[in-house]
């Protein structure tokens, strides 16, 4: 069975082919994924369906060439941290924007049941105005 630090990493890794299937592949029917408060797309979404709705297509709905890169990921066992930045342009402002951000994964069963993001939302919020 792969490690909580490998099915992170091969999403991740999907992320960075823009392999949507890649990314959903390994989220738990029952998974929470939580993006932070004043976030564009704030809120607790649950399971593979939701997050690409509310999270993957929404930004891309808002945003021209949104995207994380990774610069670090740790390994905590069952939880996995990464760390890197986010980037975009705002389609309706035409800003662009950089922010850093933390992803806090939790993972049982081989499957990711977790997610939190903690980032720098005025950064996002001064590419909006």
């Amino acid at each position: 069975m792969r490690t909580a630090y490998e099915i992170v990493k091969a999403h991740y890794d999907a992320n960075e082919r823009r392999d949507m299937d890649g990314m959903l592949a390994d989220i738990a029917p029952d998974c929470r994924w939580t993006e932070m408060d004043g976030f564009p797309c704030a809120g607790t979404y649950v399971g593979p369906q939701e997050v690409f709705k509310n999270v993957f297509q929404a930004l891309g709905d808002i945003f021209e060439g949104y995207n994380f890169k990774l610069d670090r990921l740790l390994d905590a066992g069952s939880d996995v941290i990464g760390i890197g930045d986010y980037a975009g342009t705002h389609k309706e402002t035409g800003k662009p924007f950089k922010a850093r951000v933390v992803h806090v994964w939790g993972v049982a069963d081989g499957k990711i049941r977790r997610f939190e993001q903690f980032t720098d939302t005025l950064r996002v919020a001064e590419a909006m105005k």
